[in-house]
């Protein structure tokens, strides 16, 4: 209670500090002693109770208001902290992305099953012509583009529109060849020209295509005419020949068997023809 009358007169002090108009004294005493009763008393500091607590109240939330803005500044800075070190981890993240996903150079590998469906040809070889009935040697070389085949007496004429060629084929008595063969008449049609030059001049040649084999290779091969009786070898396989389909291993020869045809010797009796161009080679 004491407390509520000193609260009574601190107000009733501030009343006559703000000026306000006062009662007559008496009617003050007789207002005093009417409100002494507990009942009104306890009713009014009760309000004012609650008007300074709700008062208080709303200073308190004020200041909790003022702490949390302070925190969530404080928050929004982290945040902004945080989020800086997000898009450079993001950054940096993307830098290794495009490093994975850079594409990756292969090692390189022998393709072998290219090498398994070429044929090893040796740097001399026997090869047939069926249509013309004789096998022959020749000389395997990759830095000569047609191949060429010794011929002799060419005579080229027309039939038909198209250029045609005759001629025999040009082999000395020490060239291997089914003998009837070295004076047969040999006709095919020329499917295009060359150009050779040399240091004699130069000079245009006829292109023919005859059917040869070279142990599991049968095919078409383009030749041109050319007497070669001078050579070792009346036949010369160029690289236009073996693209695609033969390799060469220059230290090796005759590594397939020679054709056999109505006249010639047989296939075994090759390696007495052969042991001639080893010895040349040793020598």
């Amino acid at each position: 209670m004491p407390t509520r009358y000193l609260l009574l007169s601190f107000i009733a002090g501030a009343g006559l500090l703000a000026g306000c108009a006062q009662a007559p004294l008496s009617s003050q005493d007789d207002r005093l002693d009417t409100l002494a009763t507990t009942a009104e008393l306890d009713t009014m500091l009760s309000g004012m109770e609650r008007r300074l607590a709700r008062q208080c109240t709303n200073n308190d939330h004020g200041g909790a208001l003022a702490a949390q803005e302070a925190r969530l500044d404080e928050i929004g800075g982290e945040v902004g902290e945080i989020g800086s070190m997000l898009r450079s981890l993001r950054t940096e993240i993307r830098g290794l992305s495009s490093e994975t996903s850079a594409p990756q150079q292969e090692c390189p590998t022998s393709d072998v099953a290219a090498l398994e469906n070429k044929t090893l040809l040796g740097r001399n070889e026997w090869v047939g012509f069926p249509n013309i009935g004789t096998y022959l040697k020749a000389r395997i070389d990759s830095g000569a583009n047609t191949g060429s085949i010794s011929a002799r007496e060419i005579t080229e004429f027309e039939r038909e529109g198209d250029d045609w060629v005759r001629f025999k084929l040009a082999v000395d008595e020490e060239d291997i060849v089914v003998d009837e063969a070295r004076d047969k008449w040999i006709e095919a049609e020329v499917t295009r020209r060359v150009r050779i030059i040399q240091a004699s001049g130069e000079e245009s040649r006829p292109v023919i295509t005859l059917l040869m084999r070279l142990g599991p290779i049968k095919q078409n091969v383009d030749f041109t005419l050319n007497d070669r009786s001078h050579l070792d070898f009346p036949v010369l396989l160029g690289r236009r020949f073996m693209m695609d389909i033969a390799l060469i291993d220059v230290a090796q020869t005759y590594l397939h068997e020679r054709p056999e045809y109505p006249g010639g010797e047989p296939a075994e009796k090759a390696a007495e023809d052969e042991a001639i161009d080893r010895k040349d080679d040793k020598e």
